[in-house]
């Protein structure tokens, strides 16, 4: 069933040095990630390949393209875990977080919150085109309501990207950025990845990510570990993944 497992070649396990990857889409059949329990495993066992131990998987909670539960996420999420220890795969999945897209329905998540978190951190995203007014005001709310903030990806939002001063704010106010791994690599193209290292650069950045989808990604992820810039970025800067 797993004939991937057999493959020679082992990519250099750089990201060991991170261990614990936080963003992922990895349950099947939820998201825009991985769409079979065969793909997913195979994505997992690309991630044990290149130095990560430990995941949390965070599916979209984005309404209406995403409406998941958090009682349906953590069921299928306990069911990934025992088909893993069916494919040999010694990665650990210490939990099961979410992706929540700050939309016309985060507003009444605030009311009676019951979020997926990675550790005690809710990690967020906001739409990678448009600017939606008051998010500032939202994730302030959310701070006031005792939770942690990671805020994902922020290099792949266009707005943002033109007005950095606005992240300045974000940061400023306590909101954890976590930066893809793949755009550091130039996956996502040049803006992202220039995005990318300049937060790094600028020490706003707490968190990598691999936001694995599908085996595309992984492909990808394998292609990194010869990336110039993913190694330097990884040999220079300290990251906090193992905290979580």
């Amino acid at each position: 069933m797993f004939d991937f497992l057999k493959k020679n070649k082992k990519p250099d396990p750089i990201f060991s040095v991170l261990g614990t990857d936080m963003h992922c889409h990895l349950v099947p059949c939820v998201d825009d990630g991985s769409k079979s329990l065969e793909e997913t495993i195979e994505c997992i066992n690309t991630m044990y390949e290149v130095g990560y131990r430990r995941m949390y998987i965070t599916p979209h909670f984005q309404f209406p393209r995403f409406p998941n539960k958090e009682d349906v996420i953590t069921r299928l999420f306990e069911e990934l875990k025992e088909k893993l220890k069916e494919s040999g795969i010694p990665m650990e999945l210490v939990g099961v977080g979410g992706e929540y897209r700050i939309d016309d329905s985060f507003a009444k998540r605030l009311e009676n919150p019951n979020f997926l978190r990675v550790g005690d951190k809710v990690l967020v995203e906001l739409s990678l085109n448009q600017l939606r007014m008051g998010v500032e005001e939202t994730l302030f709310e959310l701070s006031m309501q005792d939770y942690e903030i990671i805020l994902a990806h922020p290099e792949r939002y266009s707005y943002y990207n033109q007005h950095s001063e606005t992240l300045s704010q974000l940061y400023e106010q306590g909101v954890h950025f976590q930066v893809n791994v793949l755009s550091i690599s130039g996956f996502y193209g040049p803006t992202a990845q220039e995005k990318a290292i300049q937060y790094i650069k600028k020490g706003w950045v707490d968190y990598l990510g691999t936001d694995m989808h599908n085996t595309m990604y992984a492909a990808a992820l394998r292609d990194a570990t010869k990336n110039k810039k993913v190694r330097k970025i990884l040999e220079e800067y300290k990251f906090k993944n193992c905290e979580l």
